[in-house]
């Protein structure tokens, strides 16, 4: 929508006086004088550098008023006090809060522990019965009361008023010193002033939920379809006043037309007419035509093409054609999430809908919230099933006997978003589909098309074939589908951080810039998706985004954003689908859940807080952005660790490195043996199955299962009697806590309310008591976890503060199993019980940069034991890198990420991971850890450690040789980081890491040319490690 003229005039105005650093200087013109009000110097300014000094004393409007309005003896206005946020909007926050953000520090269940030094003020406030916009508001939970604060963002270290009054002072003359400078001539710098203070008086959100009458178009956001282009956007940011040259890189990619195929056989008019009018499809891509012709010729299809190619339609299509062949036809959808299957159901009903003749065909998704009193119904009256792998290998493989009719008649099986299933849980679908084979032969059925559909990938067919273990596949790569503009941008915030007054707001950083550009670009109109990595960054976002919108009295744009990840309720899943289906929303902050296909409508811009977990991660990612062919933005904003300051030192790898091959591994007899179980209780096995299971068939069936007196293998007992519930697919731990609200246990009406249920894994870093726990960006206080029950009792509690854990993890060898050579090498390494022992000791109380307090707490230690292997670091290395000054945590380290980044079912394996706080810690720690590079199984129910220790000495080699030879200075994502690693790469040392590798293989290390380092910090927590006593009978095994 344009702008009013009197708007842009104010608008042009504001820009100007939020320019002034960038602006053409005058300097030979007559400088006016720009005398500062006496508000400033004499009353207000003491008032805050006073209170500021005491962080126990809230900085409200109203109790800095009195006292300045007591000084001044005349009212003191707020557009006054606005044209200090109008000079340095990043430095003064001047905005309404919730009242409740006062508190410093919420009730707790152990007061007791608190610190004696710690203050304690906590302001209580009532929920308020005012109706508000639903969309980003959590069900059951009230918007509260707000209140006006004034706070700077300054890091002068000072506890003494005078000195913090004198240092804001000179921040302010150069800020107005600089306005009159960039002044134009004609102009006068205070009515400049003046007049974009207009915009920065604050709205009160609880005062009136809509925008005032009176305001001024520029408030209003224009549609996505009247957004601006992105060159306009791009252009009018770097314009912005906080804009500091963040832009490392930028990369235009030009649109790309559309490529027509044809079919072989036409389709039927009634299709052609379902097409056109659900989709307004009238002609096929190439890559969709030359799918449904392969299928046509019963072949098996995978197509790789980039996001948004319409790689729905070339299952889709096949379906309606054998529908119309027979009425009788079945198929099954299966897709990696609910949010995904339940998105392209509703796509498939609105063809069958528009589709004369099949109106009445019916579909379900049959997943692990469908009721038990809805399946039989499924069962016996649909005619497609949207699943997943889970379900198959749970529930329908287990009861093959009451899914006869349907398999019987079943045409076709398409498993969308393929690149999904790789590693541990790609090698458990390959087994599954491979269960699902031999049911399909055993009732008569050969005919079955196995379609699939993957983003981009490497050797697409091969992966198709290893997980289906089918031969005849079609591959498909080119794509025909159309593609707007799209911009990549590089954003570095580390170029802001050289103003430390930013810091203590949170108004520095990737997470605030993160923030802060999608704000900018939504209220440009402009669809943004902002990915995180992990699940609390993704709250803290959320949390985020509801101080800035409500404290900016944008309760509008608020209520078009929403959260979505991992670990919602079935309800609040769906409530945020709908929502995102819709098109209702501005925009989503979310982990990599949405990073697959799910339409969520017209998306312009992606933004990546933080390089994803690979280059296969990031483009997915960023295809997120441009679904519907006009241009779009994707935006890396990097953090300040070493694989994000890679890619802004070298963006070109972002485009041009190749994507890893994906892994599935069909010969672990580990995984064979789980779903041979299976199997054998699904229908008995005999040799002739060695056509689905492989060569280890026989060896399995005669040592792990029970052969009856006719030849046939069933299940072991320990297995029954269903074998399907003791095989984890996914190798994760089953345990979940249940979080409860109990805010309103005790008012009227009051009960508890289950809001999410999070891993064991999870939980003992983020449910601890007196911690804040943060669901959909809102945030809750623990008040009490019961580790015996699992279950944790949360009150809600708007804070203005979040709560990190202090914590340690040991990892620790136990026993020996197992001893394996190393080629020629005298060192061996071993392979067995490895014990993994967590310990959350206390939380720190966080606010922006700042720590608040620090807090102890007594928590059990989490305590697992898993199964592993390990290489002792051999002393005489020891000794070597000590008298050179090595930081040995950081050279093992690094050797672990170098070993695991060769091996290709690495991300189910974990390792020890250094922290920066403790290795670099100015006092020693207690704490030592053995010379040792540790490696064990992610899940209790893992089995990857003992394929890795298999073949530990040839992955030993191909670490070396690829750290040797990387070109990288100090180490990269192909020779020592690694993208998922818990620290952050911190703790890293390439030369380091060379060195334990060449000592584990026996290559000649020169100790002369070994150079002394001077950059390690800190105390050595490193020390030798201890032999760990094998089993015995143990006889170490060849290389």
């Amino acid at each position: 929508m344009k702008r009013s003229t009197s708007s842009t005039k104010r608008a042009s105005k504001r820009q100007k006086v939020s320019n002034v650093t960038s602006s053409t200087r005058n300097h030979d013109k007559e400088k006016e004088t720009l005398e500062w009000p006496e508000y400033y110097h004499d009353a207000l300014n003491t008032v805050l550098a006073f209170v500021s000094s005491r962080r126990h004393l809230a900085t409200t409007f109203p109790m800095i008023r009195s006292s300045a309005e007591g000084l001044l003896k005349r009212p003191l206005e707020l557009s006054k006090v606005a044209e200090l946020k109008a000079l340095l909007p990043d430095v003064v926050e001047f905005a309404y809060i919730p009242h409740s953000d006062l508190r410093i520090h919420g009730e707790t269940v152990s007061q007791q522990k608190k610190r004696s030094n710690s203050p304690d003020f906590t302001l209580h406030s009532q929920p308020l019965a005012i109706d508000t916009l639903s969309g980003s508001r959590l069900p059951g939970h009230e918007e509260e009361e707000h209140v006006l604060v004034l706070e700077f963002a300054e890091n002068f270290r000072t506890t003494k008023p005078g000195n913090l009054v004198d240092k804001r002072n000179q921040r302010f003359k150069e800020a107005v010193d600089e306005l009159m400078k960039a002044t134009p001539e004609g102009e006068v710098s205070i009515d400049l002033l003046q007049a974009a203070a207009r915009d920065h008086i604050p709205v009160n959100p609880s005062a009136n939920r809509a925008l005032p009458a009176n305001d001024s178009q520029n408030l209003i956001i224009p549609e996505p379809k009247d957004r601006p282009s992105i060159d306009d956007i791009l252009l009018e940011v770097q314009k912005q006043q906080w804009y500091k040259n963040q832009i490392a890189d930028r990369r235009t990619f030009k649109e790309k037309v559309a490529i027509e195929g044809l079919l072989a056989e036409p389709l039927s008019h009634t299709i052609q007419q379902a097409l056109q009018e659900s989709r307004n499809i009238t002609s096929l891509y190439y890559h969709q035509a030359a799918a449904i012709n392969a299928i046509a010729q019963r072949k098996h299809v995978i197509v790789s093409t980039s996001t948004a190619s319409g790689k729905s339609v070339i299952y889709q299509v096949p379906l309606l054609k054998f529908l119309e062949e027979n009425s009788s036809a079945t198929a099954i959808f299966i897709y990696p999430t609910k949010a995904l299957a339940q998105d392209q159901r509703t796509a498939l009903e609105q063809l069958l809908w528009a589709c004369p003749g099949l109106q009445h065909i019916k579909v379900a998704t049959y997943d692990g919230d469908t009721p038990q009193d809805h399946r039989r119904t499924i069962r016996e009256t649909a005619s497609v099933i949207f699943t997943n792998f889970d379900m198959l290998h749970a529930s329908i493989l287990p009861h093959e006997e009451l899914w006869r009719t349907f398999i019987k008649n079943l045409k076709l099986v398409a498993v969308d978003e393929l690149h999904y299933y790789s590693n541990l849980f790609g090698s458990h679908v390959a087994q599954i589909i491979r269960r699902f084979r031999r049911i399909c032969t055993a009732v008569g059925n050969q005919r079955v098309i196995f379609v699939s559909c993957s983003a981009t990938i490497s050797k697409p067919s091969q992966h198709m074939k290893r997980l289906f273990g089918v031969e005849d596949v079609e591959e498909i790569v080119e794509d025909g589908a159309p593609s707007g503009k799209k911009d990549y941008l590089v954003w570095d915030p580390s170029v802001k951080d050289m103003d430390p007054g930013l810091a203590k707001l949170g108004q520095s950083g990737p997470m605030y810039e993160a923030i802060n550009l999608m704000i900018f670009l939504m209220m440009r109109g402009v669809r943004v998706i902002l990915f995180c990595k992990i699940r609390r960054a993704c709250e803290l976002a959320m949390k985020a985004l509801r101080q800035r919108l409500s404290a900016e009295g944008r309760l509008d744009v608020l209520a078009k954003v929403m959260p979505y990840r991992g670990g919602y309720s079935q309800e609040d899943r769906r409530r945020i689908e709908h929502e995102a289906f819709s098109g209702h929303l501005l925009g989503i902050v979310a982990t990599n859940a949405l990073e697959l296909g799910v339409d969520i409508g017209v998306l312009d811009a992606v933004i990546m807080l933080g390089f994803p977990f690979g280059i296969a991660n990031f483009r997915q990612q960023a295809g997120r952005a441009g679904r519907r062919s006009r241009d779009s933005l994707a935006v890396l904003v990097a953090e300040d660790l070493p694989i994000d300051r890679n890619y802004v030192k070298f963006p070109d790898k972002l485009y041009d490195q190749s994507i890893d091959d994906l892994t599935v591994d069909i010969e672990s007899k580990v995984i064979i043996e789980a779903h041979l179980q299976c199997a054998a209780h699904e229908m008995p096995l005999s040799k002739d199955d060695i056509f689905y299971f492989g060569a280890s068939l026989g060896e399995l069936c005669d040592s792990k299962l029970r052969k009856d007196k006719d030849g046939w293998y069933h299940p072991h007992p320990k297995f029954l009697p269903y074998p399907a519930k003791h095989v984890s697919i996914r190798g994760a731990d089953d345990d979940k806590y249940t979080i409860i609200d109990v805010t309103k246990v005790g008012l009227p009406n009051g009960v508890p309310r289950i809001i999410e249920e999070i891993e064991l894994s999870r939980a003992i870093f983020e449910l601890y008591e007196g911690g804040v726990f943060m669901h959909q960006g809102l945030t809750f206080i623990v008040k009490e976890v019961s580790h015996d029950t699992k279950v944790a009792r949360l009150v809600r509690a708007d804070v203005n503060w979040i709560t990190k854990p202090r914590d340690y993890r040991n990892v620790d060898a136990m026993q020996t199993h197992r001893i394996k050579e190393i080629a020629r090498s005298p060192h061996r390494a071993h392979f067995g019980r490895v014990d993994v022992t967590t310990v959350v000791f206390g939380f720190r109380k966080i606010r922006g940069n700042k720590v608040l307090d620090v807090v102890d707490v007594d928590t059990p230690p989490y305590e697992r034991q898993v199964t592993g292997f390990w290489f002792d670091v051999p002393k005489d290395l020891l000794g070597l890198m000590k008298k050179k000054c090595f930081n040995l945590a950081e050279a093992i380290h690094s050797a672990s990420h170098a070993w695991m980044n060769r091996f290709s079912l690495s991300p189910d394996l974990r390792t020890e991971c250094k922290a920066a706080e403790k290795e670099y810690n100015k006092e020693e720690s207690q704490r030592k850890r053995p010379a040792r590079l540790i490696f064990y199984d992610a899940s209790r129910k893992g089995s990857v450690s003992a394929q890795a220790f298999d073949h530990s000495g040839e992955v030993l080699r191909q670490a070396h040789d690829t750290v040797e030879t990387c070109p990288c200075k100090d180490g990269c994502d192909k020779c020592i980081h690694s993208a998922t690693c818990s620290k952050g790469n911190v703790v890293a040392s390439k030369i380091g890491a060379l060195l334990i590798l060449k000592a584990l293989l026996n290559l000649d290390i020169d100790a002369n040319g070994v150079a002394t380092q001077f950059g390690s910090q800190g105390f050595e927590t490193i020390v030798e490690a201890t032999y760990i006593r094998p089993l015995d009978g143990v006889q170490v095994e060849p290389a």
